[in-house]
């Protein structure tokens, strides 16, 4: 049985699109961007106009989902009134809980250290928790808009590609 290489470049795209919305809902890898990675592959072994359509919209709609992540839950948190600097511990403590806990380490790493942040600032740890809700509410919310950007990318790029499948 021979498979074609248009067959092939769509599984391997499937493949890196499910990746990437996996590693959205798990942390691990670059979810937008793996997505992204797989509709390139798919635009390459197509080799037609309309999947470099596909693919073009697909950069303007990560670009989009990645302008979006970072304006929304930037706005969040300065609305509620979380200081730069503690988001930025918060950010240097979920890259250092990463690695000492997997997975739930970023989380976990981020949580604790916008509570120390916010604690040392506030000097009192009520005010501290509720600045540290209002971070982890702006945090999911950027991986809610990461997702829904990788998702509409996955169905666009499925609906082309059974369109353009021969």
């Amino acid at each position: 049985m021979v498979v074609s290489t248009e067959t092939l470049t769509t599984l391997a795209a499937a493949l890196l699109v499910a990746v990437g919305i996996a590693g959205l809902i798990v942390p691990v890898l670059p979810g937008l961007a793996c997505v992204v990675l797989g509709v390139l592959v798919w635009a390459i072994g197509q080799s037609s106009t309309a999947a470099w359509v596909v693919f073009a919209v697909a950069c303007i709609l990560a670009v989009a989902g990645y302008v979006v992540q970072v304006l929304v839950p930037g706005r969040q948190l300065s609305r509620g009134g979380v200081a730069r600097r503690s988001n930025i511990v918060g950010l240097v403590c979920a890259v250092v809980g990463f690695f000492v806990v997997p997975v739930i380490g970023l989380l976990l790493g981020f949580v604790i250290g916008v509570f120390l942040a916010e604690s040392a600032r506030l000097r009192d740890r009520a005010q501290a928790w509720t600045a540290t809700r209002v971070a982890i509410r702006a945090a999911l919310t950027s991986v809610g808009i990461e997702l829904a950007a990788a998702v509409t990318i996955a169905v666009g790029w499925a609906i082309a590609a059974f369109a353009l499948a021969r």
